[in-house]
């Protein structure tokens, strides 16, 4: 039983001293922060004439004709 709870404590010391896992919520942290940006943009872009489809269509039609208004 000495054994197994030592071998616990070690493995917990040396889990909690890797530093690994910080990367992965640093990366998390910045797709978030960028995701939401990208909502906030995306809100204000899309209040003018009444939601995304309307947005989406706005672009469509710039790219397929020569009307950009």
């Amino acid at each position: 039983m000495n054994q197994f709870l030592a071998r616990t404590r070690d493995f917990l010391s040396t889990f909690a001293k890797d530093e690994e896992g910080a990367q992965v919520i640093e990366y998390a942290l910045i797709i978030a922060v960028v995701s939401i940006a990208l909502v906030v943009a995306l809100r204000a872009l899309t209040t003018n004439g009444g939601g995304f489809g309307t947005f989406i269509n706005r672009v469509t039609t710039c790219l397929t004709t020569a009307n950009c208004t």
